[in-house]
């Protein structure tokens, strides 16, 4: 047997040339055999379909046909962001010229944990970095790349830690699960959780909540929930930080796209006051997941990430100019994430990201003005980013339950679920620029056609 070709080198894009056709053939006969937003039958069926593709998948002897059987099974069995009627969580469809940009990193297949194994993607990530930090922060501050909303709030929660000792969070309750998760990791205190009655954090209860705890504290926001995609207050959360002394993290993984519009930054007003931020642009930034980040105002609070492997970053190495990456991130091997982001943001510019984050906020609430405008349905509020929760006039939460079920497994519709305010509503979740009024009125024609009268 031939030694198979790498992707790699002088020979490389020869070799892919033909790969990569068979993928998009694969791609394309896969979705059409779909035939909608994700693949009808439920989960066992879909397993079944999955299974008999895959075969045995350690044979004696390879396949050729091997990546074309795969992607063409995965594809059919896929959940499609870039259907308008897949919109229940906050699962983007990427950009072309982003994964094509991530096929890249993939080939070079460079590893941020030592400058000679990425010495071009090393400079990229520091120049990407600074850029965005200096979005959130402004100038002298800093960002790490991490895998998304939950590794940024835990990094934001230890840099805390390492800085002012075993602190008390304060989050509301509509904050992100993986905070918490991250206080239980980090074997920090039992969070104090302030009442978000509004599904925002009450600045009233947090005061009160302040005023009565010791120590230090670390008071966590949130810009854009994750159920309704509410923003907390942020500056008078902010101002109370800043009369009590304590820290403050703000999770805008979902919200921070927000800072390339023009029109909707302003909602992000006091975002810059927070010691850390989390940003996630493989949700409201249209990257190929992972594209996470964590902003930090103080460079300095990073030292704490320092560490010394003599393979990687010898201090006489260091000291010889090469630039020591393991403080970075808590991970080692680490893939260049950065490259898809940074074309992107080259490619599109501000003017144009700008322009697709109005664009998904305008049929958030052109869904909104629809639902509102039919008797059949509920509306739970006015959506400040991109999210819609809705519901069948009179149902129960158990015929909600239900109906979003059975769209999922005919393969119809791809919807959310939501508690608020003690009932459960649908969650349309829209992220997709290119999605048409057409595409939002037959949403609601299929929950409609699907709900018992």
């Amino acid at each position: 047997m031939s030694t198979p070709p790498l992707a790699s080198g002088p020979q490389g894009p020869h070799a892919l040339r033909p790969l990569l056709d068979t993928v998009l053939d694969a791609l394309t006969q896969g979705t059409a055999a779909r035939g909608g937003p994700l693949p009808a039958g439920g989960p066992e069926q879909v397993a079944r379909r999955l299974r008999d593709a895959a075969g045995d998948l350690l044979p004696q002897h390879g396949s050729d046909d091997a990546l074309h059987t795969l992607v063409r099974a995965l594809a059919e069995g896929a959940a499609d962001p870039a259907d308008p009627l897949c919109a229940a969580h906050l699962h983007c469809p990427p950009l072309a010229v982003a994964t094509a940009a991530d096929l890249a990193a993939s080939v070079l297949n460079p590893s941020l944990d030592s400058w000679d194994q990425a010495p071009a993607a090393s400079e990229l990530e520091a120049l990407l970095t600074q850029t965005l930090a200096h979005e959130v922060h402004g100038t002298g501050s800093d960002a790490l790349v991490t895998t998304g909303g939950t590794e940024s709030n835990q990094l934001a929660l230890l840099l805390a830690r390492e800085k002012h000792g075993s602190v008390q969070l304060v989050h509301g309750a509509n904050a992100h699960h993986s905070l918490h998760r991250a206080a239980w990791l980090l074997g920090l205190p039992e969070p104090v959780v302030v009442p978000a009655p509004a599904g925002t954090l009450d600045p009233a209860a947090l005061d009160r909540a302040l005023t009565d705890l010791h120590g230090p504290l670390l008071v966590a926001a949130t810009a854009g929930t994750t159920d309704a995609g509410l923003i907390d207050p942020l500056p008078g959360i902010a101002d109370l930080c800043a009369t009590h002394g304590a820290r403050l993290h703000i999770d805008a993984a979902y919200g921070g796209g927000l800072l390339f519009s023009d029109r909707h930054r302003t909602k992000l007003d006091g975002l810059a006051r927070a010691d850390t931020v989390t940003l996630d642009l493989h949700k409201l930034g249209w990257q190929p997941v992972a594209a996470g980040l964590l902003a930090v105002r103080d460079p300095a609070d990073l030292t704490t990430l320092g560490h010394r492997a003599d393979y990687l970053n010898a201090d006489d190495d260091t000291e010889a100019g090469l630039p020591d990456l393991l403080g970075r991130s808590l991970r080692t091997t680490r893939r260049p994430d950065i490259l898809k982001i940074a074309v992107t943001l080259k490619t599109l510019g501000r003017h144009g990201i700008g322009a697709l984050v109005d664009q998904v906020c305008a049929h958030a609430q052109e869904l909104a003005d629809l639902t509102a405008a039919h008797p059949g349905f509920e509306l739970y509020d006015r959506p400040v980013i991109s999210t819609v929760l809705f519901r069948p006039t009179g149902a129960t939460d158990d015929t909600v339950a239900a109906v979003r079920r059975t769209l999922l497994n005919e393969g119809r519709a791809v919807l959310g679920r939501a508690t608020v305010d003690g009932r459960r509503w649908l969650k349309a979740t829209l992220l997709n620029p290119h999605t048409r009024p057409g595409d939002l009125a037959t949403l609601l024609k299929l929950v409609e056609g699907h709900t018992p009268r």
